[in-house]
């Protein structure tokens, strides 16, 4: 008998030598006959912790290796989208900069209410 083949996505790889891999299919309802998409979650073995989040590898079945895991990652059909994460940290060698600053206006009011017309009159002077 031939073994089952899926592709699917990465979605974790927090376990040691095992991802967790949702494989999506496409559904006709039965009453409404809309299209829609249900998925099932897998625990793929990975012997050499390769594959990361976000990857859209093929798992195969196969013999069980634990409770939950019956599932290989057979190879990687597409990598990752990673994106790049800028950090902009200030500048920590002048600290008379930060002081030189000018905070924050205080605010008009401090109901809830509509602005009074004197209070637009000040924020518009």
């Amino acid at each position: 008998m031939p073994k089952r083949v899926l592709i699917g996505t990465v979605v974790s790889d927090k376990g040691d030598k095992t991802v967790v891999v949702r494989v999506e299919r496409r559904v006709k309802h039965p009453l409404y006959g809309k299209i829609i998409r249900r998925s099932k979650k897998y625990h793929a073995h990975d012997a050499d912790n390769a594959f990361r989040i976000g990857e859209q590898v093929r798992i195969e079945e196969c013999a069980p290796i634990s409770k939950t895991k019956s599932w290989t990652v057979v190879e990687r059909l597409g990598l990752a989208k990673t994106a790049a994460i800028e950090i902009n940290e200030p500048d920590m060698t002048a600290p008379e900069a930060e002081a030189e600053a000018p905070s924050k206006p205080a605010k008009a009011s401090k109901g809830k209410g509509k602005a009074k017309a004197e209070d637009v009159a000040e924020a518009n002077a």
